[in-house]
């Protein structure tokens, strides 16, 4: 077993030692798109799901429901899907639909007013498809994590700059539906923030999977059940 692994077993060991709440057995549930379903994207390395799997505490269990290339309109699907002994949702989807809208960052305006109207035009339409699908999350009265989309890993600097300008909109509504419904959020741009963490401009490699899953496990195991509050999780 690496020091890494160590060091996360055993602060996850102390954590659920500190909130006995969350010492019985928890099945966490993946739901969204590739950001969780990218093993065809780790060249047969370990996967999101494999490495939440591998560092959860002993006792747990997790389920992949998350399908490459979801939206928020698939969510529902997913949940139908749900195991009976699911404890705990989280949610990463939104990025196929900024990708949906991926004309807007080389659409030719007259004025930059024109540009912000374009872009405002199209967060009020993804934030409206948003809250449907944490709805539905919600509806199953099950603990809700929620993520942000991240900033990918696009070779061109002044279109990655586009990009993230764009989905800091986006995820402003993420993070505000988040903070509406007292969820804990993890913020993915700041946990996959080196070009070692994607496998191309916009799947994560296992590199950037294992943080996302230590991140996964750390809202799981810090936050669920033991605070009251809207919570950010960075890393």
């Amino acid at each position: 077993m690496d020091s890494s692994r160590r060091f996360f077993l055993s602060r996850s060991t102390a954590l659920l030692a500190a909130f006995p709440a969350m010492s019985s057995m928890s099945h966490i549930i993946l739901l969204g798109d590739s950001i969780f379903d990218n093993a065809s994207y780790t060249s047969g390395k370990p996967d999101v799901i494999a490495q939440v799997r591998s560092k959860m505490p002993a006792g747990w269990k997790a389920s992949l429901l998350a399908v490459d290339g979801a939206t928020t309109e698939s969510i529902r699907a997913q949940l139908a899907r749900l195991p009976a002994d699911a404890t705990q949702l989280v949610l990463s989807v939104g990025g196929n639909n900024a990708l949906m809208r991926q004309d807007l960052l080389d659409k030719p305006v007259r004025s930059t007013a024109d540009a912000f109207t374009m872009l405002a035009l199209a967060i009020q339409e993804f934030e409206t498809a948003y809250r449907k699908a944490v709805r539905a999350c919600l509806d199953t009265r099950l603990p809700l994590i929620v993520c942000t989309i991240y900033n990918g890993n696009f070779p061109d600097v002044r279109y990655r700059q586009r990009v993230s300008v764009a989905l800091a909109a986006f995820n402003d509504a993420i993070i505000r539906v988040g903070i509406e419904h007292q969820l804990t959020v993890i913020d993915l741009r700041a946990v996959c923030s080196k070009p070692e963490d994607y496998a191309n401009a916009i799947e994560p490699s296992s590199v950037g999977g294992e943080k996302i899953a230590k991140a996964i496990l750390q809202a799981a195991i810090e936050f669920s059940g033991a605070r009251r509050g809207a919570h950010i999780v960075s890393s």
